[in-house]
């Protein structure tokens, strides 16, 4: 089972996890780019995006941090 390692799981601020929504909000940078730019999974960034949408009502499915 040679895959790859799994590294240390990272914790990361509100404040980061906020910069890396902008930049993909942007534009500029798809979700891909940005999570290889900085060394993150896409899977992270989504998440990151998808609950910034919630967190400013712009989506409906899941809750917010407050909610939780």
């Amino acid at each position: 089972m040679g895959g790859k390692k799994r590294r240390p799981r990272r914790s990361f601020t509100p404040e980061f996890k906020s910069e890396i929504v902008e930049l993909c909000r942007g534009g500029d940078s798809s979700v891909g780019q940005v999570a290889k730019d900085f060394d993150l999974t896409e899977t992270a960034v989504r998440q990151w995006v998808v609950q910034a949408e919630r967190e400013a009502g712009t989506r409906s499915d899941g809750l917010t941090t407050d909610e939780r």
